[in-house]
C-alpha cells in the first residue's frame, strides 16, 4: 500500500533551472528575480502591486503596520483560522476580536462580525480558509458602512477567485503564503498584494529595515545611504526563493485545475456517505482547494481523532481543519474566552478533517483514500 501525504510540492527541472540561473548571476538577496516574482504574483491575482516578503505572518504583520494599527485598536478575525491570522494584529498592539464562522464555508459569517464592531474596530481580517474566498460582497458592504480598512488572510489563496475576481485586492490589503502545503511553494515565503500606491509605499519600506529615500545630504551615487525614518524589518524574501516561485507560477493554473478534478471526485465519491459534510458552500467556482475539508456529522472530537487514527493506519495522512484560536492558550487567558463563545468555529476544529490532495493524483490514490475512509466511518 502507497502511504499518502496530505499534500506534496510539484517539483521539476524548470525549479532547477532557474536557481542555476540566479546562482550564475551571484544576485542571491532581494534583487531581479524577486522582482519578476512579485511581477507573476500581480498578474495572476490582478494587483498593482505584489510585494514577496518571508511568510504570509510576516505578510499580515506588514499588512498591520501599514494601516497603522496599534494599541486601542481592534481588528476583528474568524475564530476559526490559523494563529497568526490573530498573531498579526496583536504583534503590534492591537486587539484581535473574533467572530464566528459560517459552517457551509468555515468563512466569516457577516452578521457575526457586523455583531463584533465597535467604536474602537479598525479593520476586519478576511480570511480565504482553505481556498475558498470569504463573502467579500457583504464584507466590503461592512467595512464601507463602518469606515473599516479589508485586510485579506489569502495564505491559502493564490488563484482563487470571488465572483470571478482575483482575491487579495478585494480588500485594501491581500497577504499569501507559499508554504510548502500551499498550492505553489517557495520552501517558505508570503507576499502582500494591494492596489494602493501609498500602503504599498508603506510595506516596502517596512520590509527592507525601514529604509526609504535617500538622504538629501549626501552627493548621489552608488554608494548614497538610504534614509530611515521607520522602526522596519528585515522581511526580505531572497532571490533564491523567488526562482523557486517564478518556475512554480508557471504551474498555478494546471495544479489548481489539478486540485478542482481531485475535489469534484471526492464530491462524487462522497455524496452518498450520510455521516458527512462536504465542502459544497462559497463560490466554489473560484475554489483554488489548498484543502479539501471534510465535516463529521456526530461524534466530536474524539471520533474524529479515532478515523484519522484509522486512516494513519493505513499510511494516509490527514489533519484536523485548522485551529479555533479562541480556544488557544494566549487568547484563551488574555481575553478570558470560552469555547461556549464561537460554537461553529469549536465545532468546526473538533470536527473537521482534511484529506489528501497532491499534485496529479491517480484515481487509485483517491479510491485508497476514500475506501478507507468509509470503512473508518463504519
Amino acid at each position: 500500500m502507497t502511504a499518502l501525504n496530505i499534500t506534496e510540492p510539484s517539483f521539476d527541472d524548470t525549479e532547477l533551472t532557474a536557481l542555476k540561473e540566479c546562482l550564475d548571476s551571484k544576485w542571491v538577496t532581494q534583487g531581479p528575480m524577486t522582482a519578476r516574482f512579485e511581477a507573476l504574483i500581480a498578474q495572476a491575482q490582478g494587483a498593482r502591486h505584489a510585494l514577496a516578503c518571508t511568510s504570509a505572518t510576516s505578510a499580515l504583520h506588514l499588512a498591520a503596520l501599514a494601516l497603522d494599527l496599534g494599541p486601542g485598536d481592534e481588528v476583528i478575525v474568524p475564530a476559526l483560522t490559523w494563529v497568526t491570522s490573530a498573531h498579526a494584529v496583536e504583534y503590534v498592539g492591537a486587539r484581535a476580536v473574533f467572530a464566528d464562522i459560517d459552517l457551509a464555508t468555515y468563512n466569516l459569517d457577516p452578521t457575526c462580525v457586523e455583531a463584533a464592531i465597535t467604536p474602537r474596530t479598525r479593520a476586519i481580517t478576511a480570511v480565504h480558509l482553505f481556498g475558498l474566498a470569504a463573502p467579500m460582497t457583504e464584507l466590503v458592504a461592512l467595512a464601507e458602512r463602518h469606515k473599516l480598512a479589508i485586510i485579506e488572510d489569502a495564505a491559502c489563496g493564490i488563484g482563487t477567485h470571488y465572483m470571478g475576481r482575483p482575491v487579495g485586492t478585494i480588500g485594501d490589503l491581500g497577504c499569501f503564503s507559499f508554504h510548502p502545503r500551499k498550492v505553489i511553494t517557495t520552501g517558505e515565503g508570503g507576499a502582500v498584494t494591494t492596489n494602493r500606491d501609498d500602503l504599498a509605499a508603506r510595506v516596502r519600506i517596512l520590509r527592507n529595515h525601514g529604509a526609504s529615500i535617500p538622504r538629501a545630504d549626501d552627493d548621489q551615487g552608488p554608494w548614497t545611504m538610504s534614509n530611515f525614518d521607520d522602526l522596519g524589518f528585515n522581511l526580505r524574501l531572497s532571490d533564491i526563493q523567488a526562482a523557486v516561485g517564478v518556475a512554480q507560477m508557471a504551474k498555478l493554473e494546471r495544479l489548481i485545475s489539478d486540485r478542482r478534478r481531485v475535489a469534484r471526485r471526492y464530491d462524487a465519491m462522497l455524496q452518498e456517505e450520510q455521516t458527512l459534510f462536504l465542502p459544497i458552500g462559497g463560490d466554489r467556482g473560484g475554489h483554488s482547494y489548498q484543502s479539501y475539508v471534510i465535516r463529521l456529522r456526530d461524534g466530536g472530537r474524539a471520533r474524529r481523532n479515532a478515523v484519522m487514527r484509522a486512516l494513519a493506519e493505513r499510511s494516509i495522512q490527514t489533519r484536523p481543519g485548522t485551529h479555533a484560536v479562541h480556544r488557544l492558550g494566549y487568547y484563551r487567558n488574555k481575553y478570558n474566552l470560552t469555547p461556549e463563545m464561537f460554537d461553529n468555529a469549536s465545532l468546526a476544529e473538533d470536527t473537521t478533517i482534511t484529506l489528501p490532495i497532491i499534485p496529479n493524483m491517480s484515481e487509485a490514490q483517491q479510491d485508497q483514500v476514500v475506501d478507507a475512509l468509509c470503512e473508518a466511518l463504519r
